[in-house]
């Protein structure tokens, strides 16, 4: 099995995971996934994966636990899940009915045509496409639409009685087409850093996008970034690591 956990140091985050699994810390692997030392305004955190064949302790939810008070909207820790599940654009269940349903209504009475399917499946995340002519009026600017609907999307899913099933709403596969232009940005930014050895800051971004930047660019070395701002969009400033 595999599991994710986070802290402000690696050694806090691997005697959390051993708290939280019931295991003695030779009874799993610990893969490095992130880590990011502590500023002057920043809180050092490290992301690890842990792998182990071991049974873990009854108790254990999985997703459920922080290191310490530390906690971000940006790192939510939780089991990892299953490969999604590709295949099968049907609803499966009553909750992708309703999801379905939902999504084509919220669509509709904008005043757009659609057909909505299932994209994949995951153990805690369902994908919905979009297939319509007015795909890019429902992706909007910087894909602020296609978020605001997803938000609505989780909304209902929650009154659904699934709070714990993050919906992803996708169309023209933006969401693929989007990460790869963050990844390209990352670097083209984290290169003019290092060349001016001064800082950037980046326009607004959802949650999503901003933890694409930071976990881009976690191991370059001589480079750094932190979210500024209030609110859901904030922006993400990439810094040469001698400028605070």
């Amino acid at each position: 099995m595999i599991y994710e956990f986070e802290g402000r140091t690696e050694k806090e985050a691997i005697d959390h995971a051993a708290e939280e699994l019931g295991l003695e810390k030779d009874d799993f692997d610990v893969e490095i996934l992130e880590t990011q030392r502590q500023g002057l305004f920043k809180k050092g955190h490290v992301r690890i994966r842990v792998h182990t064949e071991k049974p873990v302790s009854p108790s254990y939810t999985g997703g459920s636990a922080n290191a310490g008070n530390y906690h971000d909207e940006e790192n939510i820790q939780r089991t990892v899940p299953r490969q999604p599940v590709f295949g099968d654009p049907a609803a499966r269940n009553e909750f992708e009915q309703k999801m379905i349903a939902f999504v084509t209504e919220l669509i509709e009475r904008m005043g757009y045509a659609g057909k909505v399917s299932v994209l994949f499946r995951e153990e805690f995340k369902l994908g919905l496409k979009i297939d319509s002519e007015y795909s890019s009026i429902l992706i909007g600017k910087k894909g602020k639409n296609l978020d605001a609907l997803q938000l609505l999307a989780n909304i209902y899913a929650g009154r659904q009685g699934h709070p714990d099933v993050r919906i992803i709403l996708d169309t023209e596969n933006y969401r693929i087409r989007r990460e790869e232009s963050l990844v390209r940005l990352a670097y083209t930014v984290a290169d003019r850093v290092r060349e001016s050895r001064s800082s950037i800051l980046l326009e607004p971004m959802n949650p999503f996008d901003r933890r694409l930047i930071h976990t881009t660019l976690v191991d370059i070395a001589d480079v750094e970034t932190k979210s500024e701002g209030e609110g859901l969009y904030k922006q993400v400033r990439v810094y040469y690591r001698g400028v605070r």
